[in-house]
């Protein structure tokens, strides 16, 4: 049983950030002793590393889940928590990160590659990072962000320069062997290599890697066999090389016939039609390879490719063979360099962007959608009315609130935010000015009756003062 793994589906879920801490400290000349509240640490992200040492991903087909550690929760005396540790899972060079659907996050090459694929949670803000001049004590904090779920799935795509096909048992094994340091396994019986082998070749002063594909058989890129596992192993090389059997004693086979076949095997599959070709007849040692070579070269030729020949056995044109594929893998890197060198396009962020959308929905609710909206909402503790109170001060100074009306919300609308249903009521006094009341409350969130009595007791002492201002003088008329 072999133990190459290249597709596997991992479990994430990075760090929850830690609460912001409401806390007062007791100190003489500061309102109500002065918030000391610290703030919450930030959850532990889990990031993808490639790593030179690792060469499939087995270790994640047994340990599928991967968690990052929760942030701290803040405390008093101005004492933050701890950031959570990031969690990085190392992965082999070429390894492709996407989605369920093959929706495509990142393509990892290179030693030392990186990529987020789940971001840990914000820190919730204390209640001291939330003073300011008028809110100068604050009753609540800020809750700590969940951390980021997702399901990701890890595809291998070997990184090589050179990628060799061909049937079962033609000699692709014996040739990488021949011509590199590689030493897969070779046996004279059918799917003898059920992994894809490297090897690093060496032509004068450049050096490339070739790879081995095993099991293509006619059908393979519809299932058949092994071939749709290991397809993907030439997706990145620059040139593809047939490898003919010349000595096969199956009468129903010829050089032509097997490339025919491969090849409607290659288009199938995909995305690989514009790559160079280069023919291998191999087994020229046998006599009846060799002439077998000798009469189908024409026909071979005659389609554009370059054939050559060769005996793995005997090592008799493999100088030919290495240098014809330096100056195939030469070419491809030329041409990727100048692709590279163009200077990218950046596209800047409009000036009309308020970051959110607002969309209405078949069910009759306007949904807002925008990193720092949904974040807020996450972060808030609907049980305290000043913190309740604290969002839609925010939410009204981003434009939510003058969005939904534009976009025809009435009172009463139902509105969701980051997962949380509202019944929208337009925010009163939310700008900079709005003074608090006592801590944890908010009397614009207070039930009608209430409010109508503090107007009512406000209209009392206006009329009391006006009053008091229309009384006479008393004079003394007393001599």
């Amino acid at each position: 049983m072999t133990s190459f793994i290249d597709r596997v589906t991992l479990q994430l879920r990075a760090g929850d950030g830690g609460h912001g801490c409401v806390s007062i400290h007791r100190e003489k000349f500061k309102p109500f002793g002065g918030p000391d509240g610290g703030n919450g640490g930030h959850g532990g992200s889990i990031e993808l590393v490639v790593d030179p040492g690792v060469h499939t991903l087995l270790d994640f087909r047994f340990r599928p889940h991967a968690r990052a550690e929760n942030g701290k929760g803040g405390q008093g005396s101005n004492r933050d928590g701890a950031t959570g540790a990031d969690l990085v899972l190392r992965v082999p060079d070429g390894t492709v990160v996407q989605l369920a659907d093959g929706t495509v996050l990142a393509d990892l090459i290179g030693v030392g590659s990186r990529y987020v694929a789940a971001r840990g949670g914000r820190g919730g803000r204390g209640n001291a990072s939330l003073a300011n001049a008028r809110r100068k004590a604050p009753g609540f904090a800020e809750l700590g962000e969940p951390g980021d779920a997702a399901a990701v799935v890890l595809e291998l795509k070997s990184v090589a320069d050179v990628g060799l096909v061909g049937f079962p048992s033609a000699g692709k094994s014996s040739l990488i062997s021949a011509i590199s340091a590689a030493r897969p396994k070779v046996a004279e019986y059918p799917f003898t290599t059920l992994v894809p082998n490297l090897g690093v070749v060496r032509a004068g002063e450049e050096s490339f890697v070739v790879a081995d594909v095993p099991g293509l058989i006619p059908g393979a890129a519809s299932g058949r066999g092994l071939g749709l596992e290991f397809l993907r192993h030439i997706e990145r090389c620059a040139v593809l090389v047939h490898i003919v059997d010349c000595a096969t004693p199956e009468t129903s086979r010829d050089p032509l016939s097997d490339i025919d076949a491969l090849e409607a095997e290659l288009t199938m599959y995909g995305g690989l039609e514009a790559k160079p070709r280069l023919v291998v007849l191999n087994k020229i040692d046998v006599p009846d390879g060799r002439e077998l070579a000798e009469l189908t070269r024409p026909d071979i030729e005659a389609r554009g490719w370059t054939v050559l020949d060769v005996s793995a056995a005997t090592h008799e044109g493999l100088r030919e063979l290495i240098f014809a594929m330096a100056h195939q893998v030469r070419e491809h890197r030329t041409a990727t360099a100048e692709i590279q060198r163009r200077k990218p396009v950046i596209q800047p962020v409009a000036v009309n962007d308020t970051g959110f959308t607002i969309e209405y929905t078949a069910d009759e609710a306007f949904v807002v959608r925008g990193s720092r909206p949904e974040r807020w909402v996450r972060q808030t503790n609907f049980d305290n009315d000043e913190a309740t109170g604290y969002l839609a001060d925010r939410l009204a100074r981003l434009g939510v609130e003058d969005a939904l009306a534009k976009a025809g919300a009435e009172p009463g609308c139902t509105v969701r935010i980051g997962g949380r249903e509202f019944d929208w009521q337009p925010t009163l006094h939310a700008d900079a000015d709005f003074t608090p009341g006592n801590r944890g409350t908010d009397y614009r969130l207070a039930e009608p009756r209430t409010r109508a009595t503090a107007a009512e007791r406000k209209a009392a002492r206006a009329a009391r003062r006006q009053r008091s201002s229309d009384t006479p003088e008393l004079v003394d008329d007393m001599p």
